[in-house]
């Protein structure tokens, strides 16, 4: 029986995201758990201020540790960064790595990333609330190969996100408590980093530098962007974990 996976969604989402992802994996015999992280649910929409990375992490782990095996954890964008913080707390079969955000530490990030950082604290104590999505922002550089009417559609159903953690997430530098570094995964799993090579947000020199920093194998979409995990081309990207996640569990045996 292939191994339970926990698929863990990036900032202003929820497990809706995986909807299309998960279906490939479906089909190889894998259980699929896109849990919406807290404070992201329909009944807890937009309360999500004062929540930390180390939150998000902890939500994780312990559905992890409810498994009745290790499970394999995918990570998008700032979910990635999630499903690392939680991988230092409980044991994972293997880590996926989607675009993700880098760890404390990691500089060298896009220029959009850098404005964004800079442009949140323009709107004050911004950790202490919950920050409204951005449709020019998730329209330009996250959904940006998808149809307008899907980037609509997709807008429409983000959530506020914690300022604390996008401040945790993007203004690292700042934070004494280094949150969001990165401790080694309990038990060693093979480590997959992936990203689009027209990723504005996460683009390949900067996921290359997150990859050398926890021993992952990297590979690049050279047409895709941020949205692995549903613009066109989401399928190939699916079918190129499950190659790797069957080779390495052919390795393993």
């Amino acid at each position: 029986m292939p191994a339970p996976i926990i698929m863990v969604h990036g900032a202003f989402c929820a497990g809706w995201v995986f909807e299309a992802f998960k279906a490939p994996f479906e089909a190889a015999g894998h259980l699929c758990l896109t849990p919406d992280l807290p404070g992201h649910g329909p009944s807890e929409r937009g309360r999500t201020a004062g929540l930390s990375m180390s939150d998000y992490a902890a939500a994780i782990a312990n559905l992890a540790q409810a498994q009745a095996e290790p499970p394999i954890l995918i990570g998008h964008s700032m979910g990635a960064l999630v499903v690392q913080l939680a991988a230092a707390k409980v044991r994972a079969k293997a880590i996926v790595l989607l675009s993700p955000s880098p760890p404390w530490g990691v500089a060298g990030g896009s220029m959009e990333e850098a404005a964004q950082a800079i442009g949140l604290l323009g709107l004050g104590a911004y950790w202490i609330q919950a920050v409204d999505p951005d449709f020019s922002l998730f329209s330009g550089y996250s959904v940006d190969k998808m149809a307008p009417a899907d980037q609509r559609a997709a807008y429409a159903r983000l959530t506020p996100e914690s300022g604390r953690a996008l401040f945790e997430t993007l203004n690292w530098w700042l934070d004494p408590l280094m949150t969001t570094s990165v401790r080694p995964a309990l038990g060693s799993p093979p480590i997959l980093a992936a990203c689009g090579g027209r990723d504005q947000i996460h683009g390949p020199s900067l996921v290359r530098q997150t990859a050398e920093r926890c021993g992952a194998a990297l590979r690049v979409f050279p047409d895709m962007s941020h949205w692995l995990i549903g613009e066109p081309g989401f399928d190939a990207v699916a079918k190129s974990v499950l190659d790797w996640l069957s080779a390495e569990a052919r390795a393993a045996a």
